[in-house]
């Protein structure tokens, strides 16, 4: 079916942003170009910073490395074309790369959000049970909670891309999106998408949902638990090592589940665009700044980088 859609159908065209005035498009390709620079920059001095100081070496800075290297990888799938597309209008996007990006860009976004969901379940041995933490979240068990993060969001994906390309597509090759996705396919195809609905919404509850309800879930034994703390320094400690985390959670999830967790019915181009973009592209930007602003760790271990780089002792 794959093969027989390749010969017959040899692409799509990826508006992005294309339908907007040529003005308010260039003011965009300044925008992007700028905040996907700054996502690289940001999350490549926190992998730089987390690998160099030895005190970072901890399982919450192991999984925020992590998260760092993904979110470069998964600003990397979508903006460099939407600049391309901004910049020589070069809309054409071949099936089989649609296929690809698509199967990229979900896996890696699930993979984002299952590793939301580790960090979670990493706060709640760190604070609910700090006697038994560095037993608990030993290096073995941590490197096997990122790689199950991985294998979950690689085969959710695969299953999803497999069954939206398998759907004739005869209405237009035109994707009002910056990027393949699931949404705007679906409207494209002249067959009954139901099924592909459901699916959809299925691989929402496993990588939005029961993530979701396990992250609030932790969070109601966190915050019990720092309620019963006696030492006001304890309870801000517990609190500060949280809010990070919280904020990337809160900010992720709202976009992507007003992206994903809606009927066909309601899908709306212009705001589908704006949810995804927050996600996709500006969230990645956010995420060394909330870490590293929010984190004195990791502003302290900036500044011994900087100093000793700037100022090497003398032999």
């Amino acid at each position: 079916m794959i093969q027989s859609n390749l010969t017959s159908w040899t692409g799509f065209l990826l508006l992005g942003f294309s339908d907007l005035s040529p003005q308010l498009q260039l003011r965009l390709f300044a925008l992007f170009l700028a905040i996907y620079l700054m996502t690289l920059l940001g999350n490549l001095v926190i992998i730089v910073i987390i690998t160099l100081d030895a005190t970072l070496h901890t399982p919450m800075y192991f999984f925020l490395k992590n998260l760092s290297l993904l979110e470069i990888a998964f600003t990397t799938i979508t903006v460099p074309k939407m600049l391309t597309i901004f910049l020589l209008e070069d809309k054409g996007i071949f099936f089989f790369s649609c296929a690809i990006q698509m199967c990229l860009f979900l896996a890696l976004g699930g993979t984002d959000v299952l590793l939301l969901t580790v960090m979670a379940l990493d706060r709640y041995v760190a604070i609910c049970i700090p006697l038994r933490y560095m037993t608990i979240m030993n290096k073995s068990r941590c490197v096997a909670l990122v790689l199950t993060t991985w294998i979950v969001g690689i085969v959710v994906s695969v299953g999803q891309t497999s069954f939206i390309f398998y759907l004739p597509f005869c209405k237009s090759r035109t994707i009002y999106h910056f990027v393949c996705d699931i949404p705007p396919l679906l409207r494209l195809s002249c067959s009954d998408t139901y099924a592909n609905e459901m699916v959809t919404m299925a691989a929402s509850v496993v990588l939005l949902l029961l993530p979701l309800l396990f992250i609030l879930i932790t969070y109601a034994f966190i915050i019990t638990k720092i309620a019963k703390m006696k030492s006001t320094e304890g309870r801000h400690k517990a609190v500060s090592t949280c809010a990070s985390h919280i904020a990337s959670v809160t900010l992720l999830y709202g976009s992507a589940m007003l992206a994903y967790m809606q009927p066909k019915s309601n899908y709306s181009q212009g705001k589908d665009r704006v949810f995804a973009a927050f996600y996709a592209v500006i969230m990645p930007m956010l995420n060394p700044l909330i870490y590293s602003l929010k984190n004195k760790d990791v502003k302290q271990a900036l500044r011994k980088q900087i100093t000793s780089n700037l100022c090497p002792k003398k032999v």
